[in-house]
């Protein structure tokens, strides 16, 4: 591993591009506002058996796992979902560590445990701003639902709506998207100390992201957290 970052160089530290020129363009066009979800009446999936603590060996606490439970709850209540799988990134922690977690609800397993970038002005290697606001190049928080993928600067892609008005409900719009870079690597870090960072996607490394991204496409939910904003006491679906 060392040979090789010494023949390629160490990676550049300088900021990314914009997440992608074209979803920008396009995300005017189907940004549109999400419509409420009737209320669901059959049974919410058995995640009751996923006790908080039966991941701390993976980095994933209490309570960032009991939080994003509560929300998938909520969410699944009122029909916002269907998919029993949750990504959850804890923006709480440095992106240093792996701090991205796909879990199969209905297995109880973690399908993906990888490093996730945060937006350039959210901060260094910890981010502690957030912001809704389009260039603001900074991360959102709260629960984002995925839709549809398609290829664009950074390959293929994953677009997300956010649920949460005020904080992420202008995903679409600011063309926060997930997809692979070559800054949110484990070679990037042994390098520099930290991810590099986007204009606020969640970019993932390039050798998993078509795989990640398949496995969550098409309406699952990803959790965003963070304690610094005071987010969790107005997150609509933690005080339904």
């Amino acid at each position: 591993m060392l040979l090789a970052l010494l023949l390629l160089g160490p990676p550049v530290l300088a900021d990314p591009e914009p997440c992608d020129a074209v979803a920008l363009a396009v995300a005017s066009d189907m940004g549109k506002a999400l419509k409420p979800s009737p209320t669901r009446t059959d049974a919410a999936p058995p995640v009751t058996t996923l006790q908080p603590d039966a991941f701390t060996d993976m980095g994933l606490s209490e309570h960032v796992l009991g939080q994003a439970l509560k929300a998938f709850q909520a969410a699944w209540a009122r029909g916002d979902t269907d998919r029993k799988l949750l990504t959850v990134i804890d923006y709480s922690l440095p992106s240093s560590q792996k701090r991205l977690w796909v879990i199969d609800l209905a297995s109880n397993k973690v399908l993906f445990h990888q490093h996730v970038s945060h937006g350039k002005n959210s901060g260094g290697n910890t981010p502690t701003k957030f912001s809704n606001t389009n260039m603001s190049k900074q991360s959102n928080l709260g629960l984002l639902k995925t839709a549809e993928t398609y290829y664009g600067k950074h390959g293929y892609s994953l677009r997300l709506d956010g649920l949460e008005v005020g904080f992420n409900d202008l995903a679409r719009k600011r063309a926060i998207v997930v997809h692979g870079a070559s800054y949110a690597t484990q070679s990037f870090v042994d390098a520099n100390g930290r991810l590099g960072r986007s204009w606020g996607c969640p970019a993932i490394d390039p050798a998993i992201s078509r795989k990640l991204i398949d496995t969550i496409k098409g309406g699952s939910l990803i959790f965003g957290y963070s304690p610094k904003t005071g987010w969790e006491r107005k997150s609509r679906y933690l005080n339904p």
